[in-house]
């Protein structure tokens, strides 16, 4: 699918403020409010556009612990057979195939440094994990939106991260 400018722009308007109205982001873009929506309406249509939702701060959740684990498997284990595992532990906020020596990895989210223990012997008790490694953060010094600014707005600056919650 090819989105040009204005599309990237909508989108962008969209990930900043998901609630914000047509005619709000027609002013933004240079568009009626009527054209904003006949484009998200296609931007959703194509699966450009997923789905709407609130960013919520996971602190105030109760989940203020958060770790890196990197996963070694057993043999040839699939990206699909790790994925049903992972996705049973909803501390596991995403999970990723990487190159290196690691098959996977995971992101987790917890209570504290003990629950994030026990969702790492739980999931290394899986008959295919062979080992984990983990890495608990101690804070985070990027976060952004997956639009980082209205000038290249799928591009992230080269020296920095972009980060999905």
């Amino acid at each position: 699918m090819e989105l040009d400018r204005l599309d990237r722009d909508i989108i962008g308007a969209l990930v900043e403020d998901a609630r914000a109205t047509y005619a709000e982001i027609g002013q933004r873009v240079g568009l009626s409010a009527s054209a904003v929506k006949r484009r998200v309406d296609r931007l959703r249509e194509t699966g450009a556009i997923t789905g709407f939702t609130a960013r919520v701060e996971p602190a105030a959740l109760g989940w203020t612990t958060e770790a890196y684990v990197e996963l070694f498997c057993a043999g040839k284990t699939s990206p699909s057979e790790i994925g049903v595992a992972v996705g049973r532990h909803p501390e596991v906020v995403s999970a990723c195939t990487i190159t290196g020596e690691a098959d996977a990895l995971l992101h987790i989210r917890a209570t504290d440094v003990r629950h994030v223990e026990r969702v790492i012997e739980r999931i290394a008790a899986e008959p295919f994990v062979v080992r984990t490694k983990s890495s608990i953060v101690l804070s985070r010094l990027i976060e952004a939106p997956l639009v980082t600014s209205r000038s290249e707005p799928f591009l992230a600056p080269h020296n920095e991260s972009t980060f999905l919650t």
